[in-house]
């Protein structure tokens, strides 16, 4: 079912990755992170126009997450079937759809529709992102893609050190709507570019036999999956045991979840494989740690800054600058070095040390201190996604690089929604300090975990050599 990617990208003497890749594939990547940061510095605005509290504009990090969190592996799924241009165009699609609902929401429940919508647009980038880095290994008979993935994570930082800046700045010109009516430019280029620069598929006009294709698709798979995640995360955004009933729906549509996989001859997820790859499992356990301490700090911290510390949303946006710009230079500088357990013990230790100066902040804290912390920040911050993106590229099944890269990214949200709904308990109606001190704990504790699955994995010295 597969349509291999010939024709498109001529064979040269001396073939080299072909660099007219890279627009659609870096906007395409950037376009989840820059809708997830910039609604960092406008959560305290868009409560207090649409006079919603901390605890229900939390729903506006967690409806795009839940709907990453499920959209990603799927959309990774049909990537590597169908390629990854028809879906790279029909999710970017989506995301200006998303901006104008956002633009014109008349209340809080629009926009978190319009959340949900941003969630599915950005499934796309980042698995056809790894599908063709995978297909030009293929065609150029090179394995060792450390400068593409290193571009792909510096996209990422800076767009993660524009996205509050340029928040604040919307904010300050044009209010919260702002940053919502920036997805339909930013569509619009990426379609253009998918348009111009992604390789079309052979045989683009054969119809594909319907019995083939619902097997290759796994609806079945899907549907569990889906069940599964959703009354997870539904849990995890408000975690209380008068909801227990949505942990027993998550399990009795695991069990099925797993009992279909494991019969199904062409698995949506491959049981099988996944759980023989303890690796990869391992990357996704760290991934999932990792990025509860991340955006527990991206969304608390900022959310402090402005209603406790009493900076504006630019200068929240600010203060976080220093950890997004040394977040860059340490992708940069340790990009292209093949080895990852280096990066990701030193980028557990730059967590634990950040969480622990979290615990000494107040509302009477020098200025310094509060760039400190994301100074130090900025070192895990550039370490972790990169060795994390680098572990999943060289453990993956060859022929399901883009549902395991999005799958790496539905566990990363996955720790996102822990660290959402972390926030939102630890802060309630007021982001004050102490329950900025009752995140930083929750932080540590998934900061020490980090560390020690990174500690006892003993295969990965072996990553990318």
């Amino acid at each position: 079912m597969t349509e291999p990617q010939t024709g498109a990208i001529p064979r040269t003497d001396t073939p080299g990755f072909d660099r007219r890749l890279l627009p659609p594939m870096m906007l395409g990547s950037v376009l989840n992170p820059i809708n997830s940061t910039i609604i960092s510095v406008a959560l305290v605005p868009i409560g207090a126009a649409l006079g919603a509290p901390a605890s229900q504009t939390a729903w506006l990090v967690s409806a795009l997450y839940l709907a990453t969190s499920l959209g990603q592996p799927i959309l990774g799924r049909l990537i590597d079937i169908f390629g990854p241009r028809r879906l790279f165009l029909l999710s970017t699609s989506l995301v200006g759809v998303a901006g104008v609902v956002g633009t014109l929401a008349p209340n809080l429940g629009v926009l978190i529709t319009a959340r949900v919508l941003l969630g599915f647009g950005t499934c796309a980038g980042y698995p056809a992102a790894m599908a063709l880095l995978r297909g030009e290994a293929e065609r150029t008979g090179r394995n060792n893609p450390g400068g593409v993935l290193t571009a792909l994570a510096v996209a990422n930082q800076t767009i993660a050190v524009v996205g509050p800046l340029l928040g604040g700045l919307l904010i300050a010109v044009g209010g919260w709507r702002a940053t919502f009516a920036l997805n339909v430019p930013l569509a619009v280029a990426a379609v253009l570019l998918g348009l111009w620069r992604l390789p079309k598929p052979a045989g683009a006009g054969r119809s594909p036999r319907r019995g083939r294709l619902a097997a290759e698709l796994d609806l079945p798979g899907m549907t569990l999956f889906a069940a599964m995640l959703v009354t997870l995360l539904l849990f995890l955004m408000n975690a209380h045991l008068r909801d227990w009933y949505l942990l027993v729906m998550c399990a009795v549509a695991g069990s099925l979840f797993t009992v279909r996989e494991l019969r199904a001859a062409t698995p949506f997820i491959d049981l099988r494989v996944l759980g023989g790859n303890t690796p990869l499992l391992a990357t996704y356990g760290r991934a999932l740690v990792a990025y509860v301490v991340a955006y527990a700090f991206l969304y608390g911290f900022s959310q402090w800054t402005e209603e406790s510390y009493g900076l504006t949303p630019f200068h929240a946006g600010l203060v976080q600058v220093p950890m997004f710009l040394v977040a860059i230079g340490v992708s940069v500088l340790t990009g292209r070095r093949p080895g990852v357990r280096g990066k990701l013990l030193v980028g557990a230790a730059g967590q634990i040390v950040a969480c622990l100066l979290i615990l000494t902040l107040t509302e009477t804290s020098a200025l310094w201190t509060l760039l400190l912390v994301p100074l130090i920040f900025g070192v895990p911050q550039g370490l972790n996604n990169l060795a994390l993106q680098n572990s999943v590229y060289f453990q993956a099944d060859p022929e399901r690089t883009a549902s395991s890269a999005g799958l790496l990214r539905t566990f990363a949200y996955i720790g996102s929604m822990v660290a959402s709904s972390a926030t939102a308990a630890s802060f309630g109606r007021s982001a004050d300090t102490a329950g900025l001190h009752q995140l930083a704990w929750v932080m540590l504790g998934a900061g020490a975990l980090y560390l020690l699955l990174t500690v006892l994995d003993r295969t990965l010295g072996r990553v990318g050599k």
